[in-house]
């Protein structure tokens, strides 16, 4: 009884622990650039909505730009504002870092 208990508690630790490792790095996020600060190394981007199937009702309200760091600087010369881009996102001490940054074409 003691070796199931203790099997159960170990795989709920481990879920918790791979749903906050999903949640401190998003991979493949896709938005549109609103703004870019090139002396801080900072970015702000529209995350891109996804569409609901069988929606009829009226449009959602956009989603609110999210303001990112940039892990190279020089990730910032190839885009500009109004640039569709897909990113991924690292956080780290609390801080949302952009490890990648791709414009659509």
């Amino acid at each position: 009884m003691k070796t199931a208990n203790l099997m159960i508690m170990t795989i709920a630790a481990l879920g918790l622990w791979s749903s906050a490792l999903a949640q401190q790095q998003q991979q493949g996020s896709a938005g549109t650039i609103t703004g870019i600060n090139r002396l801080t190394g900072t970015i702000a981007i529209t995350p891109t909505q996804d569409a609901t199937v069988g929606s009829n009702g009226p449009a959602a309200a956009p989603a609110p730009s999210e303001q990112f760091k940039v892990k190279d600087g020089a990730m910032l010369d190839a885009v500009h504002a109004g640039d569709r881009v897909t990113y991924s996102v690292a956080e780290t001490g609390g801080v949302k870092t952009i490890t990648k940054l791709d414009r659509q074409k």
